[in-house]
């Protein structure tokens, strides 16, 4: 890890961290209810996601053999608050079907990361973004997680471009940062709360703890202003 690349990175870390505060997250009970999050969170508000997840759990069909022992069309409906709910009951089942056929947690997690990393991209409706938060929330992998909050905030700052490929973009935050799980937790955690809350779409720059060093248009060009990125941890 060469220091020149971890620091600004580290640096928008701290201020973050500055700002917001620890964020404890990913909230569930469970490993599994992890992966149900991860699965359901996709093209959704959190809490849509956790209407639906109360449903499994009120209905007790919060495990994976009682997942896929439902009808798809009862637990579409369950999971109705997460959007979708169709086509994610299917994703929802087929991720429970390959749980239990590999020995669900207790045996998952023995596997060295790049091979269940592969093994969850082969899931049906599993993506990069979905693989990599199971892998870093359920299993506590050193996986850094890209989501949208993470290229728009970075963009704007000007460190990454925002039409990077998904890979690239997690290669150059792992390769840059040092190796460490809860590092890589409290960071995404962090950058979702700033992109929800802060660096939205239409930005509220008056409040962000990031305004000096970024170059959205009509704010500092941290370039030409003289800013630097130690100054601001």
């Amino acid at each position: 890890m060469s220091t020149r690349e971890a620091q600004p990175l580290l640096s928008v870390y701290h201020a973050l961290k500055k700002c917001h505060g620890p964020q404890y997250w990913w909230p569930a009970e469970s490993p599994f209810e992890v992966m149900v999050g991860a699965v359901l969170t996709q093209n959704t508000a959190w809490t849509n996601v956790e209407k639906a997840v109360t449903n499994l759990k009120d209905s007790d069909c919060l495990d994976p053999g009682k997942i896929i022992a439902l009808p798809v069309t009862e637990l579409a409906g369950l999971i109705r608050p997460s959007g979708y709910f169709n086509i994610k009951a299917k994703r929802l089942r087929a991720l429970c079907v390959w749980y239990i056929e590999q020995g669900a947690h207790s045996q998952l997690s023995q596997w060295n990361t790049t091979e269940l990393r592969s093994a969850l991209l082969a899931v049906h409706g599993v993506g990069p973004e979905t693989a990599d938060d199971i892998l870093l929330y359920a299993f506590h992998r050193p996986v850094f997680v890209i989501d949208t909050y993470t290229r728009r905030i970075f963009s704007r700052l000007g460190i990454f471009r925002d039409d990077l490929p998904y890979e690239d973009l997690r290669l150059n935050f792992e390769q840059a940062l040092p190796t460490d799980s809860v590092l890589f937790n409290e960071y995404h955690a962090l950058l979702v709360s700033h992109g929800k809350d802060i660096c939205r779409k239409q930005p509220r720059c008056n409040l962000c703890c990031l305004e000096r060093i970024c170059i959205n248009p009509g704010f500092i060009n941290r370039q030409s202003s003289g800013v630097k990125y130690e100054d601001f941890s």
